[in-house]
């Protein structure tokens, strides 16, 4: 089959490989229909995630048909059209038990060490998505393997388009997860940091809860003009004004309910973290996180979609006590919240399709990376047809 093949930072491209094949009882194989390319497929791109490998197959938005189905698979059967979750969770654990399926301790064989080394590991595996997390190939492809089927892939109705449904691998549970998480409801005043897909996902989730105000803050202009149209977001260019002051002199000098940092360790900073970070001083730019921190009231939430990794120095966390607020943060319990915003959408609620600007068959996806890590042509989103 044909896929997307990690060889190094900035290079990736479509090669011939071997066909997956049933490895599990519960495993199914997925003839992939539509795949998408996610903002934090970029970070591996770019060559910062470290356990990457050549030959690492990428992708973790995906959906297709099932053409096998391994004998222990009870909820699917070939023929049926499914959208798969990045995460792949086993759903009896500790963890799945509550629901927290990233926190799944059963599915990663490669589980690193976090926390400083103190004995406590990554969480579940996830597709395409480098060593830290399984080395599991990911859905860039014409064919994949999907472990523990009777737990993630999710059915879709014939009425749904693929590109209806196919954001519910990843971008819109994590968009919506970061505004649930950040207790947004009607009358909340929300700001979200990133106005990459995620960002936007957030956005429409905030909208759909009733938040009254939304602040958008990023410094592509195309992106903030999609999103107060879209989503009726006010819009902030971080180039031009200092976001957090705006944000608190628009909210009665107090700041917003919930803060949501879309953006994660690549965020923009200064001069002294970017070369903290290129002798390995600094795992991660802190600067959105720290406009976060400054944009929120008192005994609010910041919510962290964002991807981070190891160290950031001027952690304000003098300023989170000093203000009771709230963190929450972590990869996406995704098929907690599948269902539920199947629903959404099928009744009109959510339409995460518009964020889409392009769709490239999977023999153009390297220039697909290149489009979408370049901003080129004001790209929000690529879509992938194998």
């Amino acid at each position: 089959m044909r896929a997307l093949i990690y060889h190094s930072s900035h290079d990736v491209r479509v090669d011939n490989v071997p066909d997956p094949m049933l490895q599990e009882p519960d495993d199914i194989i997925l003839k992939v229909t539509a795949t998408a390319i996610c903002g934090s497929d970029l970070h591996l791109y770019r060559g910062k995630i470290p356990t990457m490998r050549e030959g690492d197959i990428l992708g973790h938005e995906f959906m297709g048909e099932v053409v096998e189905a391994g004998p222990a698979v009870t909820r699917l059967q070939v023929g049926d059209r499914v959208v798969v979750p990045f995460v792949i969770a086993c759903g009896s654990c500790f963890f799945c038990d509550q629901h927290l399926y990233s926190a799944c301790e059963t599915t990663n064989p490669d589980r690193g060490s976090i926390m400083n080394g103190k004995g406590i590991r990554s969480g579940a595996a996830l597709f395409g998505y480098s060593h830290l997390y399984g080395g599991m190939p990911g859905g860039q492809a014409e064919y994949v393997r999907v472990p523990k089927a009777n737990v993630g892939p999710i059915k879709v109705p014939g009425t749904l388009a693929d590109e209806q449904v196919l954001f519910l691998s990843d971008i819109l549970p994590t968009g919506y997860q970061a505004a649930k998480n950040g207790g947004v409801k009607a009358g909340s005043s929300v700001a979200i940091y990133g106005a990459g897909p995620v960002g936007q996902m957030a956005a429409a989730s905030a909208r759909m809860l009733g938040a009254e105000k939304i602040f958008m803050v990023d410094h592509h202009a195309y992106r903030l003009q999609f999103a107060a149209e879209q989503y009726g977001v006010i819009p902030v260019n971080f180039d031009e004004l200092d976001a957090a002051d705006h944000i608190i002199s628009n909210t009665s000098g107090r700041g917003v309910d919930a803060v949501i940092d879309a953006v994660g360790f690549e965020a923009k900073g200064s001069t002294l973290e970017t070369a903290m970070a290129a002798i390995k001083l600094e795992g991660s730019s802190g600067q959105a996180l720290r406009q976060c921190i400054a944009s929120v009231r008192r005994g609010g939430t910041i919510s962290v979609p964002g991807v981070y990794a190891g160290f950031i120095h001027g952690f304000m966390f003098g300023d989170i006590f000093e203000k009771g607020a709230s963190v929450k943060t972590g990869q996406t319990h995704v098929q907690h919240y599948m269902p539920e915003l199947l629903g959404f959408i099928e009744e009109g609620r959510l339409h995460p399709e518009a964020i889409i600007t392009h769709r490239l068959p999977l023999a153009q996806a390297a220039q697909g990376y290149k489009i979408f890590n370049e901003k080129q042509e004001n790209c929000r989103k690529v879509v992938l047809t194998p």
